[in-house]
C-alpha cells in the first residue's frame, strides 16, 4: 500500500492522496489548495502522476479544499468514474460551479486593471471554466452509500458517515495488501446539525485528519450563549455585523442559531441578510437530504418548518443587491462568504465596513493564518483587500465552538477505533500535527507526520519521532480562529 500526498500533507488545505492498493491507482479526493500566495501556487503544479493512468478518483466530501482541483484533472487528462454519495454529487456541482465562475470573473477584472499598464499577459488564466466543470460533473458516480460496499476493481470500497458536512464519508478500503482507512474530514460531536460519525474497523494503516488535534472546542451551549451576548452587544452599536461564513454546513448552522435566539427573546429581530447566491442552494439541499442531520432537525422539517429560515432573513441574490447594502442604514447582520475572507461577497462588505468602529465583524470559521481572516485575528491594525489598505477599526469577536471539525478528543475516540492500525497524520497546520503526534505516542500508538513529496509505504515506513525530513515546525499562532470550516 504505497501513497503519495498531492496536498493536505504539512498543511491543511488542498486534500490530495494518490494510492496504489490491489493494482490500482487511486485518488481519494482532489482538493484546491487555498491560503497565502505560495500555497496557491501549487494548484498549478503537474499533478506527481499521470492523470489519464488513474482507475478512479473517491471523494470523502464537497467542500472545496476536496474537490477543487477536479476540473484540473479533468483537463490534464482523467476520464474515469469519481465517486461519491448522492448529497457530495449535488455539493460538488454547487461548489465547482461557483469556483469556476469566481476565477473567470476575477480573471476578467484584474485583466482590466492590469491593461492600464500594458501588462494583461502577466495575468494568469483561470485555472478551470463552467465548460470544465460541465465535463468533470459527468464523471461523478454517486454510488457510495453508509454502511455498504462498492467494488472497484480488485478493491472494496465502504462508505461510513463521517458527520462532517452534508454527504461527508470516511473511506474504508480493502485489498489484497490490507485494509487503509481515509478519515477525510471528521465532525465535531456536539454538531448543531449532524448526526455523529460512526466508528471505524480495525485496520493496517489509517490517515486522519487533524485540525484541531491540539485543542478541544467549547461546549455548543456555552458557544451559543456567546454568540447571543456578542450579537445583543452589537446591535447597541447600531452598525453593520459581518458574520463571514463557508456556504455549506456554517452558514446552515448559523441560520439555524440565528432562528432559535431570535425567537427566544435572546436576540433582538433584526434584519439578517444572507449575501450567498452558494450558500442559499446549498441550504436546498438539506431538505432534500434532511435525513442525515439530527433527529431534533428532521422533526422541524418533517413539520413543514424551515429551521434555516429566521422571520428576518432576506436572500440578496445579485450583486446590484449585495451593493446597496452598502448604504443601509441601521443595526443588522450580513452572512456573506467566504469563512476565510480570501474571496467571495465579504470581501466587498469587510472594504466598505472594516474601517467603521460602529462595525462588528464576528468571526465563526476556521482562519488559516496566512489568510485574511487570520491576520485580522492576529491583531493587524490594516489589511489590503481588493487593492485598497484598508484600517480595522470594527470590533472583532471569534466564536470558537461552531466547528465542523473534530477536537482532539473526537479525534482520539475515532482513531482508538482502528485497533493497531499505523496512523498517518494529514490535514492540520505542522506544529498542531506535532502536538497530536505527541498525544498519540503517549498512548502508544504508532504515527507518522504525513510527508509533503515523495512516496510511503504505509504499513512499513516509519520516520524518526515521526516527523518526515525536513519538516519545518512554526510556533503557534496566538488568536487563531477555534471553528473550523
Amino acid at each position: 500500500m504505497h501513497l503519495q500526498s498531492i496536498g493536505a500533507a504539512e498543511t491543511v488545505t488542498g486534500s490530495g492522496h494518490f494510492l496504489h492498493l490491489g493494482g490500482m491507482e487511486l485518488l481519494i479526493d482532489c482538493g484546491l489548495f487555498q491560503g497565502e500566495d505560495t500555497l496557491e501556487a501549487r494548484n498549478r503544479e503537474a499533478f506527481p502522476f499521470d492523470p489519464s493512468r488513474l482507475d478512479a478518483v473517491l471523494l470523502t466530501h464537497a467542500h472545496l479544499d476536496h474537490v477543487g482541483r477536479l476540473p484540473l484533472l479533468y483537463k490534464r487528462g482523467f476520464r474515469g468514474p469519481i465517486y461519491c454519495t448522492q448529497p457530495t454529487a449535488a455539493l460538488t456541482e454547487t461548489v465547482l460551479l461557483d469556483s469556476a465562475r469566481i476565477q473567470v470573473e476575477s480573471y476578467s477584472r484584474e485583466v482590466r486593471w492590469a491593461r492600464r499598464s500594458g501588462d494583461e499577459k502577466s495575468v494568469e488564466e483561470p485555472l478551470y471554466d463552467e465548460e470544465d466543470v460541465h465535463n468533470t460533473l459527468a464523471l461523478l458516480r454517486p454510488q457510495l452509500v453508509f454502511g455498504e460496499t462498492l467494488q472497484v476493481g480488485k478493491v472494496r470500497v465502504r462508505a461510513e458517515r463521517a458527520g462532517h458536512i452534508l454527504g461527508s464519508a470516511f473511506l474504508v478500503l480493502d485489498g489484497p495488501e490490507g485494509r487503509v482507512v481515509f478519515s477525510g474530514d471528521l465532525g465535531n460531536r456536539e454538531s448543531g446539525l449532524q448526526q455523529d460519525f460512526t466508528l471505524p474497523p480495525d485496520a493496517d494503516a489509517v490517515l486522519i485528519e487533524t485540525t484541531y488535534g491540539d485543542r478541544t472546542h467549547r461546549p455548543l451551549a456555552q458557544t451559543v450563549q456567546e454568540f447571543a451576548q456578542v450579537l445583543s452587544q452589537s446591535v447597541r452599536l447600531g452598525g453593520k455585523i459581518l458574520i463571514p461564513s463557508f456556504a455549506i454546513e456554517r452558514t446552515q448552522v448559523i441560520l439555524y442559531t440565528l432562528k432559535h435566539l431570535m425567537e427566544s427573546g435572546q436576540v433582538p429581530r433584526i434584519p439578517i441578510f444572507l449575501d450567498s447566491p452558494m450558500a442559499a442552494r446549498a441550504t436546498n439541499e438539506y431538505f432534500e437530504y434532511g435525513d442525515e442531520l439530527r433527529p431534533e432537525v428532521r422533526e422541524i422539517l418533517r413539520s413543514g418548518e424551515d429551521p434555516f429560515r429566521p422571520s428576518t432573513l432576506h436572500v440578496v441574490t445579485t450583486s446590484q443587491e449585495s451593493q446597496r447594502l452598502n448604504r443601509y442604514d441601521g443595526a443588522a447582520i450580513i452572512l456573506a462568504g467566504n469563512g476565510m475572507m480570501t474571496g467571495g461577497r465579504i470581501q466587498h462588505h469587510l472594504k466598505h465596513q472594516l474601517w467603521k468602529p460602529t462595525t462588528s465583524l464576528v468571526i465563526v470559521s476556521y482562519q488559516s493564518p496566512s489568510s485574511l481572516g487570520g491576520r485580522i485575528v492576529e491583531g493587524a491594525d490594516k489589511v489590503r483587500i481588493m487593492g485598497e489598505e484598508i484600517a480595522v477599526r470594527a470590533k472583532v469577536h471569534t466564536i470558537g465552538g461552531f466547528s465542523a471539525h473534530a477536537d482532539q478528543d473526537d479525534l482520539l475516540a475515532w482513531v482508538q477505533a482502528t485497533g493497531n492500525a499505523k496512523i498517518w497524520l494529514v490535514h492540520g497546520e505542522v506544529n498542531v500535527m506535532e502536538t497530536f503526534l505527541g498525544v498519540l505516542e503517549g498512548q502508544g500508538r504508532t504515527a507518522d507526520i504525513m510527508p509533503k513529496e515523495g512516496s510511503v509505504d504505509l504499513q512499513s515506513t516509519h520516520f524518526p519521532g515521526g516527523r518526515p525530513p525536513g519538516l519545518t515546525v512554526n510556533p503557534p499562532r496566538e488568536g487563531r480562529a477555534e471553528a473550523g470550516e
